[in-house]
Order: structure tokens, then C-alpha cells, then sequence
């Protein structure tokens, strides 16, 4: 079971955690990535780019067609961005853009010449490469740019800034397992692009001890005397025994990852090309982020008259957006007014509209805002005669209030529509109570009483008296206009109900022959 940490391990432990978040957040940080189409050896060469700006970048950042630079800068913020490195391919040369952020420079480079890690690597007989190399940031070397020239100095600059400052006396050494070389050369006026990794190997003693001191002993099968080994280094290929000189022979302050690499020992430095590799070549510096004043531009050269001009051009353009910007927010204001007083004359209209149906609707109701102070009108003997005609009895004196009801010309004191009736009959006779005698007996009719129900039909069926459908006969014969035979047939399909006791007494007597006539019909 394994020990449980201490109280001063967690402190530790939460101390340092902090420590590494305060430095990843001062430490510089750099996007890759490009734009338009650049075809399958730019984009890996951009995934090398951001593998040698590892950790200190987004090594699996996504990139859409719709994608603009503003949407990358408006993350770059939050996510302590400070450079941009964009690359573009046209028809005849590769591009890249180093920016820094939010408010430049911008330096544009021509990519004249490249080639990928995977290619550097398969020319090497042994390389060493290996994750934990990009665990850590690499060491900036820069050759050859303390030229004098205001855009060299630019470049310098830039190029430092990209990639976090050391501190000599707090540096440990274990963290440096790569190395990126920019060299200047002042007749090109190019820069090469190099990218290493490095390795420290103890010097000083005989190519057998240093390769009892590797992991891989070596193979004594054909020495007599382990002296041989260490004297003459004999079975050992050229590159195992490589030679070492003052170009890459040092001390170390501190001790080193690897074997005999101790403090105060010469050891020897040995760099491995590891890809990519690029020249490039200067051609503008602009303000900005690619929107502001050129700086310097190695192909065209101005006098000072033709950049005054250029200023002048610029300046004049400058005030021209803002007149046509002023002129648009007074246009805009004028539409907004404009938009408001057609508003008001509709909502006028819309008001004088409805005062006018009120006007006109006044002569046909009864209007609600006449003062309390005015005295009221005559009341008008047409309702209350209705009422009397309608209930039969006197009005309560409070029920008719003192304020004439006006009507509109030609209206009648009847509130309802008079039933019109047709020719030949006369006014509707008076209501008479429901309990009375002669209620349904009207006009000599016969009530619903007196009829006879016909023996084995159902009772609630029309009498003999009533008027069945396709009668031609006499009155009371029901199957008047049919032949003998035809007493039972159906009617549209169907057959007439006789009822029960009727049905029976047919179907002892005469239903078989009725069948046998209806088969021999068929």
C-alpha cells in the first residue's frame, strides 16, 4: 500500500501548480494555421510549423473555409494569444505572415524555398526525436542580425518575441532538448529557418569507455582482454566514434540528462536536424494587422515627396469616410422623423375615423357623457306603451329613466322584427296558457289523442287520415296505385314493416308461396 501525502506535499504540490499557471500565462503564445487553398505539402508544413511552437500553441486548431482573421482575433484575447502565423499559396510563391497582436506589425515573408520533417528525417541515418523533446520550448538562436537597418532590428525583435525569455542563472538545463537557428545572410538578404534537437555527450575519455557508459554494451566477442576496449576502441563504427572539437565542447554548470554528463565536466553539444527547414525572404512590414501604413517594402522604394503624398491621399480618404459616415446618421435620423410623423397623421386619421363613426352611431344610441348638471329630456310614451302591450301590466315609475332614448329616423318603437306572414292568413292570435282546452285542437284539426292505431303497425306511425307518399287513391287506402300482388314488396330495396304478429301469421300461411312466386319471377 503506498504512503499517503504529507500536508507540506499538497502545499507544495498546489504551490506549484500556481507557479506554472502565472508562467504559462506570461509566456507568449502563437497560432498556425492559413488561409485559402494551399494544397496537401503546405498544410503539413504548417503542422510542422506548429510542432516546433510547441507547447506555447494550438497544435489541433481547426480551421473552416468560412472562417475570417477577425474571428481569430476575437479569440486570441481570452486564450492569450500574441502572434499570428499565416500562411497562403498563390499561383507562383508560398506566403507567411508573422503578426503580433492586437496592434501589429506585420512582417511578409516569401517563402522561397521548404522542405518537411518528414523528408529531413529520412535523410538522416539515426535521428533522435522523440515526445518528450516537446515537452518543453526551444532555445532561440538568431545569427547575423545585428545589422544595422531599421527593418533587420524589426525582425529581430519579432522573431524573440515569439518565443518565451530565459533567465541564465534560473534556467535549468534539462529543459533545453531543442534548438531553432535563424541565420540572416546580408548578400540574399534571406533568412534560414532551422530546426535541431539537441543532445549532450561526455568528452574526454576513450571511445570503449564511452560505450560501456551507453545502455547498448558493446559486442567484445572477438577481443581477448577487455583493455583492447578501452584502449583502442576497436569494432566501433564512424558514427559511434564521432569526433568531437572546440566548436561544440563545454562545461556544464549543472548536471545533465544522460550518462557522465556531470557538473563541472566538458561535455559536447551535438545537434540534429530534425525539419522543417525554409528560406525566407523579406518583402513588406505594414502598421497593424495588414490594414495600416507600409513600413518598409524591399521591392518598391519612395522618395519622401511620394510618401508625403501617400499620407496626404490617406488622410483625405480618412475624412471622406467620416463625411460619408456623418451624412449617413443624418439620413438615418431623417427617416427616423419622417417615420414618426407619417405615424402620427395615420393615428390622426385613424382618431377623426372613429369620431365620425361615433358621431354617426350617437343618433342610434344612447349617449353615456351627458353631464350630471343638465336636465333631462320628456320621456317618450313608446316604451312604456310597449311594456304595457307586452306584459299587460302598469311600468314602475323608476323603470323608465328620465333621459330620451334617441333613434334614427324612420325606426320603429318595436325593438324586435315583425314576423312577416304569408297571404291568406291573418294576425297572430293572442297567447293563450298552456293548460288551456282547446290547445292543439286548432283549426278543426284532430288532437294527437283521438287517432286510431292500426292493428299490428307500431302506434306511434301516421294515421289512416294523414297523407302517405305516392298516394293516388282514394283517402284512407294506403296501397292505392299498386297492383294485388304487390301488397308486400319493398319500396327503394327495401321491404315494409307489418309486424310481428302480422309477419307470423304470413309466414305459416302464404310466405312459402310468396316465395316460390318471387324464384319463378326470377
Amino acid at each position: 500500500m503506498g504512503k499517503t501525502k504529507t500536508k507540506n506535499q499538497k502545499k507544495a504540490r498546489v504551490a506549484a501548480s500556481r507557479v506554472a499557471e502565472e508562467t504559462y500565462s506570461t509566456v507568449p503564445h502563437t497560432f498556425v494555421f492559413h488561409r485559402g487553398q494551399i494544397g496537401k505539402n503546405v498544410a503539413q508544413l504548417v503542422a510542422d510549423m506548429r510542432r516546433v511552437m510547441e507547447p506555447f500553441t494550438a497544435r489541433s486548431l481547426k480551421v473552416r473555409k468560412n472562417n475570417v482573421l477577425k474571428d481569430f482575433v476575437a479569440v486570441a484575447g481570452p486564450l492569450g494569444i500574441t502572434h499570428f502565423s499565416i500562411f497562403t499559396k498563390t499561383e507562383n510563391t508560398i506566403n507567411m505572415r508573422l503578426a503580433r497582436l492586437p496592434k501589429g506589425p506585420t512582417l511578409y515573408f516569401r517563402v522561397a524555398k521548404y522542405t518537411l520533417s518528414k523528408d529531413v528525417v529520412s535523410s538522416l541515418k539515426r535521428h533522435r526525436m522523440h515526445e518528450q523533446q516537446f515537452s518543453h520550448h526551444p532555445l532561440l538562436v538568431l545569427n547575423n542580425f545585428g545589422i544595422e537597418g531599421m527593418h533587420i532590428k524589426l525582425m529581430a525583435t519579432m522573431f524573440q518575441n515569439m518565443f518565451p525569455s530565459i533567465n541564465v542563472h534560473k534556467l535549468n538545463l534539462n529543459s533545453i532538448k531543442r534548438c531553432v537557428l535563424l541565420n540572416y545572410d546580408p548578400v540574399s538578404q534571406e533568412v534560414e529557418f532551422r530546426h535541431y534537437s539537441l543532445k549532450v555527450v561526455p568528452v574526454g575519455m576513450s571511445r570503449g569507455v564511452k560505450k560501456l557508459m551507453q545502455e547498448k554494451f558493446p559486442n567484445m566477442s572477438k577481443l581477448e582482454d577487455i583493455s583492447e576496449l578501452l584502449m583502442k576502441g576497436v569494432n566501433l563504427s564512424e558514427s559511434e566514434a564521432e569526433q568531437d572539437g572546440d566548436h561544440n565542447i563545454t562545461e556544464l554548470p549543472q548536471v545533465y540528462s544522460g550518462r557522465g554528463n556531470m557538473a563541472s565536466q566538458q561535455s559536447a553539444v551535438r545537434l540534429t536536424e530534425i525539419g522543417p527547414r525554409m528560406t525566407l525572404q523579406l518583402v513588406k512590414i505594414s502598421e497593424g494587422m495588414g490594414e495600416g501604413k507600409v513600413l518598409y517594402h524591399s521591392f518598391i522604394s519612395k522618395t519622401e515627396e511620394e510618401l508625403q503624398e501617400m499620407l496626404k491621399r490617406k488622410e483625405a480618404r480618412l475624412k471622406e469616410k467620416e463625411e460619408r459616415k456623418r451624412k449617413q446618421e443624418q439620413n438615418i435620423a431623417l427617416k427616423k422623423d419622417k417615420r414618426d410623423q407619417n405615424k402620427q397623421k395615420s393615428l390622426e386619421g385613424i382618431k377623426r375615423k372613429r369620431q365620425q363613426e361615433g358621431q354617426v352611431s350617437d343618433d342610434e344610441v344612447e349617449d353615456p357623457g351627458k353631464p350630471e348638471g343638465q336636465a333631462p329630456a320628456e320621456e317618450s310614451e313608446d316604451e312604456a306603451e310597449y311594456y304595457r302591450q307586452a306584459v299587460g301590466e302598469e311600468p314602475d315609475e323608476d323603470m323608465f329613466p328620465g333621459t330620451k332614448r334617441k333613434r334614427g329616423p324612420g325606426k320603429s318603437t318595436n325593438p324586435f322584427k315583425k314576423r312577416k306572414l304569408s297571404p291568406g292568413k291573418g294576425p297572430p292570435r293572442d297567447k293563450k296558457s298552456f293548460k288551456s282546452s282547446d290547445r292543439g285542437n286548432k283549426d278543426g284539426r284532430k288532437r294527437f289523442g283521438d287517432r286510431k292505431p292500426l292493428e299490428g303497425r307500431n302506434r306511434f306511425r301516421k294515421s289512416e287520415g294523414g297523407k302517405k307518399f305516392g298516394q293516388k287513391g282514394g283517402k284512407g287506402n294506403r296501397f292505392a296505385g299498386q297492383k294485388k300482388g304487390d301488397t308486400g314488396k319493398k319500396f327503394g330495396g327495401q321491404k315494409t314493416f307489418k309486424g310481428r304478429a302480422v309477419m307470423k301469421r304470413q309466414k305459416g300461411a302464404g310466405g312459402k308461396k310468396d316465395f316460390k312466386h318471387k324464384k319463378g319471377k326470377s
